[in-house]
């Protein structure tokens, strides 16, 4: 396992998603303030967004004044996040581990009471043998 690897590809990810939420917020603006510009980007970037950086080269290629305004947006909000977000990723994978494991051991300990038959076949043969024991 190559946690610098991992560092890097979940950062880059995130760097991604960032670019998602500022195109969102951008559109949103562009949406109040020059609707035909909003139908523009939400058309160019129809398909692009999945690679953030590839995203914004193109768009720097494009209209160089909607890709800093995208960056600059970008960098607002990882600034926002950036203090929170460490704590925030552990504690919602502890939470959705436990949540997980309590659902999987429920499924597993649930008992079919509807059909006693498979319940006497799936004692294993240790319970057998200490039931033919009291017997």
């Amino acid at each position: 396992m190559n946690l610098k690897q991992i560092a890097k590809d979940t950062a880059k990810t995130l760097q991604s998603y960032l670019t998602y939420q500022a195109l969102r917020t951008v559109l949103a603006q562009l949406g109040e303030t020059n609707p035909p510009l909003e139908l523009w980007l939400h058309n160019f970037s129809s398909g692009k967004i999945q690679n953030g950086e590839s995203f914004i080269e193109q768009l720097l290629r494009e209209k160089p004044d909607l890709a800093l305004r995208i960056m600059t947006v970008r960098e607002h909000i990882a600034e926002e996040i950036a203090e929170f977000l460490p704590e925030m990723v552990r504690t919602g994978i502890q939470q959705a581990n436990m949540e997980q494991r309590r659902q999987h051991l429920e499924r597993i300990t649930q008992i079919d009471t509807s059909n006693p038959s498979l319940q006497s076949e799936q004692q294993t043969p240790s319970d057998r043998d200490l039931d033919n024991l009291s017997n």
